[in-house]
């Protein structure tokens, strides 16, 4: 292609709005443009590497055995209710009327459809298993889109779907996904990490979401030093092995009493004023699940985990409680809320069972009890692991160290089980004529999500680096002259050259200064540069840059396609090699 003939918009400037590296530079480099809240238009180069992903996806969801197929967009409310997640799902379904008042969504994911589709058409065990996908546009209606691509309300996904006749057929099915996914990422070029997971508003048995590490990742993720151990924060198990955790009495323990606490609301400054560790001190949260309220009870120094409490109580909606439920159930302000004569479950976390004599508040203004024993004093629902897990903690598998690093969330796998078959319906026959449910998986990719956690990972002062896979052009080849013969001519024989070699190449023949050409080639972000100028050819050489690491060299004018071929090697590997 010649840049002279596209339509590639590069903007100097970041525009004001916008927040993360992919979204400025997405911007900047003419990729997308904004049409409004979390809506962005795929200009050419952005639809290309749109389409540069969703062809590595397709070719290893194929070879996985999955079938394509397309499903309508637009969804029948009747279904989602079927599920009972019209109620549930929340207001990011963004449901309307048609003319006939019928209630229909915009499909944010396709469970319900594609369950619809297998139990109309699959009778008997023998068109088993079935194992579908489709790449599409879904909307989500985000409270609060932001990042561009990385949170946008209308976006491009892969996702599919497995029937299977038992559990080992269903576990084969996620195994194919699991796999698939691994090569689909390392082929891309990216640095990514598979995490157990939260299920979430899919629901099922268990996943694994597949995390590009970025610094600016909106997820956390634990892992171990020692073995393959990973999962988000939200998943991460944390072992309590029962020994004593705080530096609080753990013997005979005092009867509590009530000590004046004024102005100390937080746990810093509670432990200040009483002359204790902040882990002596019993956090104490108040929560809404499914607008019920619940307690639960954490060391100080630790935060709840909300996705663990959500769990534990197999609950839909849980969120922390506002002012005035808190005022009303402990008659105290925000601060001073603890376990003792609290009229509401109390749900605590492991760690806090290694010690006694805690502080904790004293459900009255201004005011805390020292010398609380949780078990003595506190009507204890249950224990339970109910804290994020930190870098003090060690791996639940091996024993080893655990570090937090962040990440972005471009893939997730489920272990549906017979959450969506049972409540829809979808049976067969077994060998035996006996009636059986279907066991479902389903699996997504953010194929837009995947473009912008590649530059995401991949950028410098100067622009995008992008992985040979992903970039919209393997190599852009600068005429910094196009009003001399000469180089003109040489230009275009190697444009023709690489052209014949297969290499996706870009031609910038307009009539710009040299420094717009080399600041654009650094901001599109294409591996390998070639610049062809009229000093570099009185020499014989055509000078080239590796984007990745920066370095230049010089090929032969004369011998250019062995020399370009040798040199074009050197830079696949040293991605390969970095991803490595």
């Amino acid at each position: 292609m010649r840049f002279s003939s596209c339509y590639i918009p590069t903007l100097k400037e970041s525009p004001a709005d916008a927040e993360v590296v992919s979204h400025k530079l997405l911007l900047r480099a003419g990729m997308v443009r904004r049409l409004t809240s979390g809506l962005y238009i795929y200009l050419p180069l952005g639809l290309k590497i749109i389409d540069k992903i969703a062809s590595v996806v397709r070719e290893e969801i194929n070879a996985s055995g999955f079938q394509e197929l397309l499903m309508p967009m637009v969804q029948p409310a009747d279904l989602w209710k079927e599920t009972g997640r019209w109620e549930h799902y929340g207001k990011e379904l963004l449901r309307f009327k048609d003319r006939n008042e019928r209630d229909y969504c915009l499909g944010p994911t396709h469970e319900e459809v594609i369950t619809d589709l297998v139990r109309g058409e699959v009778r008997s065990y023998r068109q088993l298993p079935v194992r579908l996908y489709q790449i599409q546009s879904k909307f989500r209606d985000e409270i609060r889109p932001r990042f561009g691509l990385m949170r946008g309300r209308e976006f491009m996904m892969k996702d599919g779907y497995s029937f299977d006749a038992d559990i080992a057929g269903a576990e084969k099915s996620y195994k194919l996904m699991y796999d698939a996914y691994t090569r689909i990422f390392k082929r891309l070029g990216l640095k990514f990490r598979a995490v157990e997971a939260d299920t979430g508003s899919i629901g099922g048995n268990f996943s694994h979401e597949f995390m590009v590490l970025a610094d600016t990742g909106e997820d956390t993720i634990a892992f171990c030093h020692d073995c393959d151990y990973a999962a988000n924060v939200e998943r991460a198990e944390v072992v309590w092995k029962g020994e004593a955790c705080t530096e609080a009495c753990t013997g005979a323990c005092p009867d509590y009493e009530k000590v004046d606490t004024p102005g100390a609301h937080s746990v810093e400054e509670v432990a200040a004023m009483l002359r204790v560790p902040a882990k002596a001190v019993v956090k104490t949260m108040l929560f809404s699940v499914d607008g019920k309220p619940v307690a639960v009870l954490v060391r100080g120094d630790r935060e709840v985990n909300d996705i663990k409490l959500k769990n534990l109580l197999k609950a839909q909606e849980v969120e922390l409680a506002g002012a005035a439920t808190v005022e009303a159930l402990t008659h105290a302000p925000v601060g001073f809320a603890g376990p003792v004569g609290l009229d509401v479950p109390v749900y605590a976390d492991l760690e806090l069972q290694g010690a006694t004599d805690y502080v904790t508040g004293a459900n009255a203004a201004d005011a805390h009890f020292r010398h609380v024993d949780l078990r003595r004093d506190a009507a204890i629902t249950a224990w339970a692991d109910l804290r994020a897990i930190t870098p003090e903690d060690v791996c639940p598998r091996c024993g080893g160290g655990i570090e937090l690093t962040k990440g972005i969330e471009v893939g997730h796998i489920f272990m549906l089980g017979l959450k969506y078959s049972e409540s829809m319906h979808a049976a067969f026959l077994d060998e035996n004529g006996k009636e059986k449910l279907m066991i479902m998986g389903c699996y997504g990719i953010g194929v837009s999500r995947v473009a912008a956690a590649a530059i995401e990972q991949n950028h410098d002062e100067n622009g995008i680096v992008f992985p040979p896979p992903v970039a919209p052009f393997e190599c852009i080849l600068l005429n910094l002259d196009p009003r001399n013969a000469e180089v003109t001519a040489k230009a275009e024989e190697i444009y023709a050259m690489l052209r014949d070699m297969g290499v996706d190449v870009l031609l910038d023949d307009r009539e710009e200064r040299p420094g717009v050409k080399f600041k654009d080639a650094d901001l599109l972000g294409a591996p390998m540069q070639l610049v062809v100028g009229g000093k570099g050819l009185a020499r014989g050489i055509v000078e080239c840059k590796d984007r990745r690491s920066g370095e230049k060299g010089e090929l032969s004018a004369d011998v250019i396609e062995e020399d370009f071929s040798q040199w074009a090697a050197g830079v696949r590997r040293g991605w390969e090699t970095q991803q490595a």
